[in-house]
């Protein structure tokens, strides 16, 4: 099994399919992809060949209810 890392390569993470959001507009968005391990990996629309970030299904999930809960919303406010 492939070992994955942060910071590793995104054209490394073999077999990834990635995604982004629907609401996603003029490339300005960020790519999440499920790997095999059950981690999700995450990279930059605008640099599909660059790093991709590796989190837990347990982080992402924190990440999303926080998102939801409106923890960031001063971030782009």
């Amino acid at each position: 099994m492939q070992q994955t890392v942060n910071g590793m390569p995104a054209t490394e993470l073999e077999g990834a399919a990635w995604r982004k959001s629907r609401r996603s507009s003029m490339g300005n968005c960020v790519e999440l992809a499920p790997l095999p391990d059950g981690a999700v990996a995450v990279r930059n629309s605008r640099h599909p060949d660059g790093p991709a970030l590796v989190y837990t299904r347990d982080e992402m999930a924190a990440f999303l209810q926080g998102a939801k809960d409106g923890e960031f919303d001063d971030m782009v406010g």
